[in-house]
């Protein structure tokens, strides 16, 4: 008696995960398209990205119309972010840093790489930088994810957002560097959003002035993750300068 195909089982295969074909009279099997539609839906699945992140992707990336020098500006980077995705991973800096303020659309972008890399069949993992920290330290007191550290070491592709968002310690600074260190000896690839200024970059804006006058400025991401661990990002990584824009979370109601 034949055994009824259940409604989710893929047409062509019939589950088995191969497709019979017909070359020169001869027949064989070839791989099913659902097996790399099933593993893509399991790296999704499994790779961490936030449900507010869930309708981020490259395609749905919004231009702004209204003002020219953005809409060249944000276009431009999305164009050099979509050759990224196309060339990956490329030998020399296989990872990626978004740097810029507040609002301009970094999470947005970065989800949307690591999501188009999933697609191409690479394993991808999110984490907030903050909650992966906190997540570090609770395990070694037996709390929070025992396998964060070597996850996040070890991740064929790792998105940290908002690097540099926890105060720094001697004991963050160390962390930091761990994992970047790891990766770029390994040549992992990451992929890191910032709202920290940096001088080569993005010029550290002032903040106050102390009692006396004196200009304060706000930290740099050197400053907060430490020297090594801000080399070895640039070793690793392309950067891209996010333009400043008007709020891209309030004006599209997406994510960062």
């Amino acid at each position: 008696m034949a055994v009824p195909i259940q409604e989710n089982t893929c047409p062509i295969c019939g589950g088995t995960g191969w497709k019979i074909i017909e070359r020169g009279g001869l027949s064989g099997a070839s791989p099913c398209t659902c097996r790399a539609e099933s593993r893509t839906a399991t790296l999704r699945a499994g790779s961490g990205i936030p449900s507010n992140c869930d309708r981020a992707t490259l395609e749905n990336f919004l231009i702004p119309q209204d003002n020219p020098t953005e809409r060249h500006l944000l276009g431009t980077v999305l164009m050099q972010i979509r050759t990224f995705v196309r060339e990956f991973p490329a030998e020399n800096r296989p990872g990626m840093l978004l740097v810029g303020y507040p609002g301009t659309g970094k999470t947005h972008l970065a989800v949307g790489v690591l999501k188009a890399l999933i697609e191409k069949g690479h394993g991808g993992l999110f984490y907030d930088y903050q909650a992966l920290l906190e997540s570090i330290q609770k395990s070694y007191g037996g709390e929070g994810d025992r396998h964060a550290l070597s996850n996040a070491m070890d991740a064929e592709v790792l998105l940290l957002d908002d690097l540099g968002a926890k105060r720094a310690t001697d004991w963050v600074e160390d962390t930091v560097t761990a994992i970047i260190t790891h990766r770029c000896n390994n040549r992992l690839p990451l992929i890191a959003t910032t709202n920290l200024p940096d001088p080569d970059i993005i010029a550290p804006r002032e903040k106050g002035k102390s009692p006396g006058g004196t200009p304060i400025y706000e930290s740099t991401l050197a400053e907060v993750i430490g020297e090594r661990s801000r080399s070895r990002l640039f070793e690793m990584c392309r950067v891209f300068r996010m333009p400043s824009v008007e709020d891209y979370r309030v004006k599209h109601k997406l994510v960062r």
